[in-house]
């Protein structure tokens, strides 16, 4: 059990390094959009490359940082019966909705996006404005590596749920 826990381990440092790191995307965006308002109103200068910045550092936040939500539980839970149950049962509602929902969802994600961001590659898609980024499929390319992130953290979350099922049952005092 100490091995599936020391791959937990490794793969739940990974995202959390990611997620502390894209953290400092948000400043990065919020300052963005500071100086595209500021040049905008101020200073009557407009840049489409700037404010699809904006877009591309959002969606870079978002898709990469699913991965950080999960590990840190963060995503949306309907709980109605999960609060009250015992540790274990948790442990067993947690794993078989990882392996049964969040593994194949994201498996399907991978699946379904692969020829669409391949073929922006291929054609090497950039934006519809001349000014605009010039490498779209550089933002499509979020569609393979979220799932993957999402995917790697699920596995850290079964590999934890496995640990906890397999832990003698914790003594009570009366």
């Amino acid at each position: 059990m100490t091995t599936l826990a020391a791959i937990a381990n490794m793969i739940d440092i990974g995202v959390e390094r990611l997620g502390r790191l894209l953290a400092w995307l948000a400043l990065v965006m919020a300052s963005i959009v500071a100086s595209v308002v500021l040049l905008r109103y101020c200073f009557a200068i407009g840049s489409i490359a700037l404010q699809e910045s904006i877009g591309y550092l959002h969606a870079t936040l978002f898709m990469l940082g699913i991965g950080y939500t999960y590990k840190h539980n963060g995503h949306v839970r309907v709980d109605i019966f999960y609060r009250d149950f015992a540790p274990k049962r948790r442990a067993l509602v947690d794993l078989f909705g990882t392996l049964l929902f969040l593994l194949p969802v994201a498996l399907l994600i991978f699946l379904s996006s692969y020829d669409y961001v391949i073929t922006s590659w291929r054609i090497g898609e950039t934006s519809e404005e001349s000014s605009g980024i010039p490498f779209v499929y550089g933002l499509k390319t979020l569609l393979l590596i979220m799932p993957i992130l999402l995917i790697l953290q699920g596995i850290s979350h079964a590999l934890r749920q496995i640990v906890r099922l397999w832990e003698p049952q914790e003594t009570r005092q009366l």
